[in-house]
């Protein structure tokens, strides 16, 4: 059973208790981190008053990055089958001649 720690993170000046797996700390500290830098890009970029609308684009910003990762990683994955497929073709022809 892991161990829970109870942390505190800061998001949009407001806090939020959490108790999570001591193994979750590292990437929910730096989630947070790159929340609050991405809030200053869009207060400094845009005129943007409304922290919903702030938290909003953050969030449509790391949802795009995530599908866009997605997409790149299907498409990497279908380039290699084709290799793989041309590669054990020519095995294949090889084997056989």
């Amino acid at each position: 059973m892991s161990e829970k720690l109870k942390i505190k993170l800061s998001i949009a000046n407001r806090v939020y208790p959490l108790t999570i797996d001591a193994s979750q700390e590292e990437g929910l500290r730096k989630a947070a981190k790159n929340i609050e830098v991405m809030i200053k890009q869009f207060e400094q970029s845009y005129s943007v008053r409304d922290k919903q609308d702030v938290l909003a684009m953050c969030a449509l910003q790391f949802a795009s990055q995530v599908e866009q990762k997605s997409i790149d990683k299907e498409n990497v994955n279908e380039h290699l089958e084709e290799k793989l497929q041309a590669l054990d073709e020519l095995l294949h022809a090889h084997l056989i001649s």
